[in-house]
């Protein structure tokens, strides 16, 4: 297995694609794709695994698709439509970033061809070339979101939280429209069942003592969601920035703050308390 680092919009150790066995997952956006397919120096994936469809995990798949012509995908049942018409999420992400915003941050996000398309619930053994992947259907995050189990490793996406290097805190990244702390959880414990001996994140790399990150994380995000219910949005980012801050260096800093917009992290925690009391 191997990380590539994007190298999105010039930041180091930011977005990870994961290059095992004939295998991506997670290719990144549209936009960092050339510096990718530079690193694959002419290698040919047979499928790309999804964790999920957000913009910096899966933005290039369609136009990896377009270049790979035997190319499938994997995504999780709730994600596939959305892969294969992405207007609503291309205006759901709009709402985050700004639409004059979007081809500047992630390039074009194009349509992945319906007929090569897989979908997931969760459950599956894959068997892709000579390797084999468990799939378990991961929400907390999105809704869409599944993780892989490959010899060891658990590639988990954003549920196994944010660490930019073995030294630095996990976060949970939270931006609306779909955190759920109690299926979040649930989702941890899938991935402790599991008992790997790794978690792979998109952001950024793999790590030993799973144990211990999915406890750092369960123990922040359940903190960040009690502060976000009843701190206003300033006084929240301000603890959270000066909580980082504290222990990462400056650049680490950055790589933080652009894998988690604090303020997207606390409107979704908010969004996640008020769907709580409708």
């Amino acid at each position: 297995m191997r990380a590539i680092d994007t190298l999105h919009l010039g930041r180091r150790r930011w977005i990870c694609c994961w290059q095992v066995g004939d295998v991506l997952v997670d290719p990144g956006p549209t936009l960092s794709l050339e510096h990718v397919l530079a690193e694959l120096d002419g290698w040919q994936p047979q499928a790309i695994l999804l964790t999920h469809i957000h913009f910096d995990h899966a933005g290039g798949t369609g136009s990896l698709m377009r270049r790979f012509p035997e190319l499938e995908v994997y995504v999780h049942e709730r994600g596939a439509p959305h892969m294969v018409n992405p207007e609503r999420l291309w205006a759901s992400a709009s709402q985050l970033y700004g639409e004059e915003n979007m081809l500047a941050i992630w390039g074009e996000f194009v349509p992945v061809p319906e007929e090569r398309l897989h979908t997931l619930s969760g459950g599956e053994t894959l068997r892709i070339g000579g390797d084999s992947f468990e799939v378990a259907y991961t929400p907390g995050h999105a809704k869409h979101h599944v993780s892989y189990l490959h010899e060891g490793t658990a590639f988990v996406g954003d549920v196994g939280g944010v660490r930019i290097d073995a030294g630095t805190p996990t976060l949970p990244p939270t931006p609306p429209p779909d955190i759920d702390v109690e299926a979040w959880h649930e989702s941890l414990n899938l991935i402790r069942a599991w008992r790997p001996e790794r978690l792979a994140i998109t952001h950024f790399g793999a790590y030993e003592q799973p144990e211990r990150q999915l406890d750092e994380l369960s123990e922040r995000l359940d903190r960040w969601a009690q502060t976000a219910r009843t701190q206003d949005q300033d006084a929240w980012i301000a603890s959270v920035q000066d909580d980082v801050r504290a222990t990462v260096s400056p650049e680490e800093f950055d790589s933080f703050m652009a894998a988690v917009p604090v303020d997207q992290a606390y409107a979704g925690l908010r969004r996640y308390w008020e769907k709580r009391q409708s």
